[in-house]
């Protein structure tokens, strides 16, 4: 029966320091200063910050006359970046211009009334209702604007064509869009995507 080998018994010193078997195995350098490369190259996918990129949409119907800006192109704010002939602004501005002939002539009948009430030709009910009736036409001429200003349009340039801009300057990183396509209104994709690009999302 062999005897157990000898008992060695180590101290505990620093845990950075060790003994290697075959410290030949490893060359002795002096440790040095070295200038290392500012550039990291990595693979990865570079993409807009989703919070500074801006679709472009149209809330009108419609069909793609005209495009004036491409997939990569640098927009400015304000730019037209394509036009489209909608319908609906078309009906838009038809209902706007109904609405204020009514107007024009409910108008004229509550003025008319007034005078009357002063003369005492009517009663006040009736000047009342003609009033109210005025009123409610200055209603109508104002929500027939607002809807041709949410398509895109000008009450001082009644037409069919809708002009969209770009809402942001940057650059265009998404297009779906093409010429004499149509348009879905709300519906569709979205025609363009803008981003400004300083800041970046780099994911590997």
């Amino acid at each position: 029966m062999l005897a157990p080998p000898a008992l060695k018994v180590q101290s505990a010193g620093d845990e950075n320091v060790f003994e290697a078997d075959h410290p030949e195995q490893f060359a002795l350098v002096t440790a040095g200063q070295h200038m290392a490369a500012r550039q990291l190259r990595v693979t990865g996918t570079v993409a807009p910050d989703v919070s500074r990129s801006v679709p472009v949409i149209s809330v009108a119907t419609g069909r793609v006359v005209a495009i004036n800006a491409r997939l990569g192109d640098i927009v400015k704010k304000g730019q037209v970046l394509l036009r489209l002939q909608s319908a609906d602004l078309s009906g838009a501005f038809s209902d706007y211009r109904k609405a204020v002939a009514d107007e024009q002539l409910v108008a004229t009948h509550a003025a008319r009334a007034k005078d009357l009430c002063e003369k005492g030709a009517i009663s006040l009910n009736d000047l009342q209702v003609a009033e109210d009736a005025d009123a409610k036409a200055k209603v109508d001429v104002e929500n027939t604007t607002e809807r041709v200003r949410v398509l895109g349009g000008n009450i001082e340039h009644p037409g069919a064509i809708v002009e969209m801009r770009a809402p942001i300057s940057g650059v265009i990183t998404d297009q779906q869009v093409t010429n004499a396509s149509g348009v879905a209104g709300l519906g569709a994709p979205n025609h363009f995507t803008i981003s400004d690009l300083p800041k970046k999302w780099i994911s590997g």
